[in-house]
């Protein structure tokens, strides 16, 4: 694994990697079948669904009915990936992805996009901070959190022949270049991205590239911190998690979530069933969302390098009391 991160953008969006990476898989595996709640403009699959209706279902804006095909469809040997926004993929139609999915063992995979505050002008309404919380709780399910167009198709790429519910949780625009191509990423792994001796950062999706911001920013003060993507918030890579939480001595944990029952619930349990050490959280606190460019909101909501910086500067004090 080689990391490449700079601060630069990819010049791709993620609903342009989401688009062909789906229409690859279609197209060379003849299993794999895609259902949509009317939202196939938003992630570039409009004009393969155009021209191959019957790999492609369009369901109309009715997620709970999709979700039910879609175990359907499992049921029959296909292997169904869903996609709508994350509200929709998690909430609206909770009740059918525990029962129909995860109950009954159909194997599924759900993309739920623009998570958190990557809703931006969407606003509070589609602005879901629970959806981690909400697949934590439904047994065997598998929950990603992507980092950058690499682990994104990769991730992909993989749902499709694991067992169970899984849920992917992604923005549709731009994120920044972290990961060298071809990387591959094992399910359950956490990945070391940067060492460090005085704190450690655990930091998903969109956050990852702020806690490598922060990370070199307190370098130059003399403060080195160890920078973990998890990859998978469900299951959990305890064993990493631990090693560099008894390394470094205190963790911080960076998410797009609310603070109740995301990755932060699960790094504490993590810590406090083998090694207890000082936490914090940049997270959202217990907010709804509202309407605003990404970059405003993540200012709003405390989810920027700033934020993780202070929390580790205070940690770090903590450690010592």
């Amino acid at each position: 694994m080689k990391t490449i991160f700079t601060g630069e953008k990819d010049p791709r969006l993620a609903k342009s990697v989401i688009g062909e990476t789906l229409t690859d898989m279609l197209e060379t595996d003849p299993d794999v079948i895609y259902l949509d709640a009317d939202l196939m403009s938003c992630i570039g699959t409009l004009k393969y669904a155009k021209t191959h209706p019957d790999r492609a279902i369009e369901c109309g804006v009715a997620e709970a009915n999709m979700i039910g095909v879609a175990c359907g469809l499992a049921s029959a040997g296909f292997k169904p990936v869903c996609h709508t926004f994350g509200p929709f993929a998690s909430r609206r139609c909770f009740d059918q992805v525990f029962l129909s999915g995860a109950y009954a063992k159909n194997d599924i995979t759900v993309i739920g996009t623009d998570p958190g505050v990557t809703a931006a002008l969407n606003g509070g309404t589609h602005m879901p901070f629970e959806d981690t919380a909400l697949y934590r709780t439904i047994p065997t399910a598998t929950i990603f959190d992507p980092t950058d167009m690499v682990q994104l198709e990769n991730v992909l790429r993989q749902s499709v022949d694991m067992p169970g519910v899984k849920y992917i949780r992604i923005g549709r625009k731009d994120l920044p270049k972290i990961y060298e191509a071809d990387t591959l990423f094992e399910v359950g792994k956490a990945l070391v991205v940067r060492e460090g001796k005085d704190a450690t950062v655990i930091a998903a999706g969109i956050m990852l590239g702020e806690a490598l911001t922060a990370a070199e920013n307190l370098s130059r003060l003399g403060i080195e911190i160890e920078v973990i993507d998890p990859f998978t918030v469900k299951p959990l890579d305890a064993l990493t998690i631990c090693r560099s939480a008894r390394k470094t001595g205190a963790v911080v944990v960076a998410e797009n979530h609310s603070i109740h029952g995301g990755l932060y619930n699960a790094v504490l349990e993590v810590l406090a069933a083998g090694c207890p050490v000082p936490a914090a959280a940049v997270a959202v606190e217990d907010e709804f969302g509202e309407v605003g460019p990404q970059s405003y909101l993540q200012k709003r909501f405390g989810l920027t390098a700033d934020h993780i910086e202070e929390e580790v500067k205070e940690i770090i004090q903590r450690k010592h009391v």
